[in-house]
């Protein structure tokens, strides 16, 4: 043993590479084990971010997660492995990184982070890894971090692209100085949509762990106020330089977000949030009524064939989103239709390009395919 200050032998062997570098040194070392992550999210971001912390002997690993683990998760989310599928995340991630390092200690929340307890939760954290896949959490994070104090090591990746940067920073801008406002949902399609290649995510998230580990250390040149987007089909990367904004609402010279709101209505994600989609959307249970009743509506499946091929309701017409206006003047403008996807996003486009071609009585399946075999019929395949 070394002194009780100091760093055990076990740890200076398992550490000696990083005690070697002169940046780094024991000193540096001695930051990171004493150092509390939090990590918002045990996915494609939260998973080589929880691996390259843990290796790199972070102290305290807290990991925010009620997900369980599903087969489509493996592609990319390495925190995991077919021997935990159907295990909620934080199991399957606890003993992940109990197994690379045990000297880590993690402390699992199995909740989701909202406006209710994520002040207290991160207020305990020195630096929060935002893994994150939809805005609202994103939004949330910020605001709790400012408010907090925290640094904000965000990530977000989508296709073959991802960006990193370092939010709420002393002195520095946070994500609603480059956002302000979120974008209409049905806009922005999200991973499960659009898909990602499993490598992005192992990029942008080991990069954010590389963050982490600065701002712990106190080395380096963190990505506060750059923005660092990667394009993985061209392997380039290019940087975006970022300003606080003073009339930013959060961390402005006079912010008005002083408390956290409601982020799901602020995105528009809430049922009522926006008039327009309530007039575009049925749910599950409705359409099951509908079905039962005899009072049938065309169904029409608007996702890819791959997907079609997993799963769909029964009695549905395929016509992918990409081919639909040209089937146009094939359909019934006078028959009731539904559309659905996978999540419902692009769905609500093709009601959108029915309700503009004459059609009289069109609605998009609230929360897509998923949702109908979550909550109607646990027999559709679906992924």
């Amino acid at each position: 043993m070394t002194g009780r200050d100091g760093l055990s032998a076990a740890e200076l062997r398992r550490y000696a590479r990083h005690v070697i570098l002169p940046e780094v040194g024991e000193a540096g070392q001695l930051r990171l084990k004493a150092g509390r992550v939090l990590l918002v999210g045990a996915g494609g971001l939260g998973s080589p971010a929880a691996l390259y912390l843990a290796a790199a002997g972070v102290g305290t690993l807290g990991i925010v997660d009620d997900d369980i683990v599903d087969e489509s998760n493996l592609q990319r989310q390495i925190l995991h492995g077919t021997s935990t599928v159907g295990l909620g995340k934080l199991v399957s991630a606890e003993a992940r990184v109990h197994d690379l390092n045990p000297h880590v200690v993690v402390e699992p929340f199995p909740t989701r982070l909202t406006a209710a307890n994520a002040r207290e939760i991160i207020s305990a954290f020195d630096v929060v890894v935002d893994g994150s896949d939809n805005f609202p959490t994103r939004y949330l994070v910020n605001d709790a971090c400012v408010l907090e104090g925290k640094p904000d090591v965000y990530g977000a990746i989508l296709k073959f692209e991802g960006q990193v940067s370092v939010f709420g920073a002393k002195g520095g801008p946070c994500y609603r100085c480059l956002f302000r406002d979120p974008p209409p949902p049905e806009l922005v399609p999200s991973c499960e949509e659009a898909g990602v290649i499993g490598v992005i995510p192992g990029i942008i998230g080991t990069l954010q762990a590389l963050e982490v580990v600065k701002l712990l250390t106190g080395i380096g040149t963190p990505l506060a106020g750059r923005l660092l987007i990667l394009d993985g089909l061209s392997t380039r990367f290019r940087e975006l330089t970022l300003q606080r904004d003073p009339q930013c609402p959060v961390c402005g010279t006079h912010p008005t977000v002083t408390e956290l709101i409601d982020y799901e209505a602020f995105c528009g994600e809430t049922a009522g949030a926006t008039t327009e989609r309530d007039g575009y959307e049925i749910t599950p249970g409705e359409l099951a009524t509908r079905l039962v009743d005899g009072a049938r509506p065309v169904l029409i499946d608007v996702r890819e064939a791959w997907e079609w091929q997993i799963g769909s309701i029964d009695g549905s017409l395929h016509i992918p989103l990409g081919e639909l206006p040209a089937h146009v003047e094939g359909l019934d403008k006078t028959q009731p239709v539904v559309a659905y996807c996978h999540h419902g996003a692009r769905s609500l486009a093709a009601a959108r390009i029915l309700w503009g071609a004459g059609f009289t009585d069109v609605r998009s399946l609230r929360g897509g395919i998923d949702a109908w075999a979550r909550e109607v019929d646990e027999e559709v395949g679906t992924y």
